[in-house]
């Protein structure tokens, strides 16, 4: 009776034992699916903010290029502007040569 009780209780405790190590290795199996579904999350928001970042790079880029040609264009008018000026202040100078002589 003795043997027996004591193999009942073995054959139990072995029987939870296996059924435990199941256990955990699924809640394993479990961590392993969150952890990659984390990482993957992750990576998409990396990938994400990247794209955002090349898009507010280009709206700059597109903006600065704007405005550079806009700032070539005042340049370009203001030096034509100052070629007229010192044609009329070379005219200028020679009509007051001129009334001297």
């Amino acid at each position: 009776m003795k043997k027996l009780l004591l193999s009942t209780v073995l054959v139990v405790a072995l029987g939870l034992s296996f059924t435990s190590c199941r256990e955990t290795e699924n809640k394993a199996d479990d961590m392993d699916d969150a952890i990659e579904n984390a990482t993957d999350d992750a990576a998409d928001a990396l990938d994400d903010a990247g794209k955002a970042i090349d898009d507010a790079a280009d709206d700059v880029s597109d903006k600065t290029e704007g405005a550079l040609e806009k700032a070539g264009k005042a340049i370009d008018n203001a030096t034509n502007e100052v070629k007229e000026a010192g044609k009329a202040i070379d005219g200028a100078a020679k009509e007051v040569v001129g009334d001297d002589n």
